[in-house]
């Protein structure tokens, strides 16, 4: 890519490129699919490094310069291998670095899917295939719009495509510190959240930040027969149950206090529409109160995400002396996850049901996020929305966490971040299924072509 600071692309040329190579990217995005690139799996360790090298070749192709780097986690552990690209360098213009990550999740219950879910499968307007959204689309967003600016690129790029953002980037921080100043830049856009819907995209203006931890709850220093102590002397896991149930009040709202949150959202997320992404079975009732986009954005949720008890086939006729199971809690942007977090132990501490012992260890911590909707990347970004998808673009929350986003603002404090994304309410990441709308990607990767010409006027 040659210097071209000057050259402001007419929005007709840009779409017009985006249209001509758009079957190619496609393509491109197929051929990340095919490779299993599951960060959590250490079977999969050569898919993630044939993954890395293979994204890094194809930002190489159309010019930019390439590598494949990694650091230790804090701990010493080795990082996973993360590919950086930039463009020629343009005196006096901004920076923009773009982010999105190569690895994926587990397929989960391979009987769910229709398919072999490393192999892209295009079904009407969605592709199907283990990271097609979440987050193999980022990746080609930002490949889609650099290549088609091509030479008329009139920012310096820095591409920062990471490969452990699937189990909580915990080399994150030390890259950011380690390649601080190859990472440095004005503007920098995270292509790896949601849309509105299909056809209507989204700025993500808030998400939650998570607080995980697991919980012991033991009765008796070893199990006892059922007949003959059952009664005055309850199971753990039935006490465990009843600990869990003590976090929501009668109509499903937390009731851990002092977690914030607020009833209101911009948009309305009719119920019809949340149940059927979500796969709610009839009769199943909506838990909570105010609108139903707030309590899946701005107010807390607890989830209960893993939970050891003695399987039905292994059953006794045994007392259990102990059950532990682990809880997700998804905490109110702005809110700091470890504030949350003694809250949700002063609450299961003094709510232990007949006075078992309840001892909680905390596991994670993930900040929220919340974006500055003033400022004026923001509003170029709905600008660009706006027109690529022909649609209004609207400001979501987004009920998930990416912590990492927390490092970019503290570590680049200059810069403004923006968070966008590919995937949609159909998009199934991380369970079977996933998919990504084709018209939707079409529409991302000009949008972002139309900003990266656009970000120089600011």
């Amino acid at each position: 890519m040659t210097e071209n600071h000057d050259s402001v692309l007419p929005s007709s040329e840009i779409a017009s490129r985006v249209d001509a190579a758009f079957d190619s990217l496609l393509d491109e995005l197929a051929a990340i699919v095919a490779i299993p690139s599951v960060s959590s799996d250490p079977a999969h360790a050569d898919d993630l490094e044939r993954s890395a090298i293979h994204i890094r070749d194809r930002f190489a192709a159309i010019g930019l310069e390439a590598e494949v780097l990694s650091v230790d986690t804090p701990e010493g552990v080795a990082g996973k291998p993360a590919i950086v690209a930039r463009s020629q360098r343009i005196e006096g213009a901004p920076t923009v670095l773009l982010y999105a990550h190569h690895d994926v999740q587990p397929t989960g219950d391979l009987s769910r899917w229709t398919s072999d879910p490393f192999v892209a499968r295009i079904e009407g307007d969605r592709m199907y295939g283990r990271g097609a959204s979440d987050d193999g689309a980022g990746v080609i967003v930002h490949l889609g719009a650099l290549r088609a600016l091509g030479a008329d690129l009139p920012v310096n790029v820095i591409v920062y495509i990471e490969g452990e953002e699937e189990i909580g980037s915990p080399s994150f921080t030390n890259f950011l510190q380690t390649y601080k100043e190859k990472l440095s830049a004005d503007v920098i856009v995270v292509a790896d959240s949601d849309n509105w819907k299909v056809g209507e995209p989204a700025v993500t203006a808030s998400l939650r930040g998570n607080a995980v931890a697991t919980v012991d709850v033991t009765v008796s220093d070893h199990a006892v027969h059922s007949g003959m102590f059952g009664g005055p002397m309850l199971d753990s896991v039935t006490l465990a149950s009843m600990l869990i149930a003590s976090l929501y009040d009668e109509a499903g709202d937390i009731a851990v206090a002092g977690l914030g949150g607020r009833d209101a959202a911009d948009v309305d997320w009719p119920e019809a529409e949340y149940r059927e992404a979500a796969g709610i079975l009839e009769g199943v009732r909506l838990a909570g109160t105010g609108d139903l986009a707030a309590r899946t954005w701005t107010k807390p949720s607890i989830s209960v995400i893993g939970f050891d008890a003695r399987p039905v086939a292994d059953a006794s006729n045994t007392i259990a002396p102990h059950t532990r199971f682990k809880l997700s809690m998804r905490v109110v942007p702005g809110v700091d996850p470890r504030d949350a977090m003694d809250r949700l132990i002063e609450h299961l501490e003094s709510h232990a049901p007949f006075g078992a012992r309840v001892e909680v260890t905390p596991n994670e911590f993930g900040p929220g996020y919340q974006a500055d909707l003033g400022s004026p990347v923001t509003r170029l970004l709905h600008e660009v929305l706006t027109e690529a998808w022909g649609h209004p673009s609207v400001n979501i929350g987004v009920g998930g966490s990416i912590p990492f986003i927390s490092d970019f603002q503290r570590l680049f404090p200059e810069a403004q971040v923006v968070v966008t994304g590919v995937e949609d309410p159909m998009t199934n990441a991380h369970s079977e299924q996933e998919s990504q709308s084709i018209s939707d990607l079409r529409c991302a990767i000009l949008a972002e072509a139309l900003l990266l010409t656009r970000l120089p006027r600011l």
